[in-house]
């Protein structure tokens, strides 16, 4: 392995959890692995490992990006991330309002819809 692809496979624990990492290293397969490989050290160990800017604006950057480009199924297994984030409930929220004027009300409207199930699922009253 390396160092870049170790630096992110550590950040990406750090951010999604132990359980997230472990199920998708689970499912991987030769077909997938070179993928999966690119994003251990390009999303993770270059881009998440950075220090230029904190984890939590990171998240929010993320959410927004998913929700403005509708990258629907990314966008809970960020808002999950949010709690080894820190970025809070109403970052996220603030966020997406930004979504909603530079990218458009109905992505934002269905990127809260997803984030408020996915705190609910995560037991965060809103």
């Amino acid at each position: 392995m390396s160092e870049r692809r170790d630096s992110g496979m550590k950040v990406r624990r750090e951010v999604l959890g132990d359980a997230h990492v472990d199920r998708a290293e689970a499912a991987k397969t030769p077909f997938d692995a070179p993928f999966q490989d690119m994003i251990t050290e390009g999303a993770w160990g270059t881009v998440w490992a950075s220090d230029g800017i904190s984890r939590r604006e990171r998240s929010m950057l993320t959410i927004a990006l998913l929700a403005a480009l509708g990258n629907w199924d990314e966008i809970a297994m960020h808002v999950r991330a949010t709690a080894r984030t820190g970025a809070s409930p109403e970052d996220i929220r603030e966020a997406l309002q930004h979504v909603a004027i530079y990218a458009g009300v109905p992505r934002a409207n269905h990127a809260l819809k997803i984030a408020k199930e996915t705190y609910k699922d995560m037991g965060v009253d809103l």
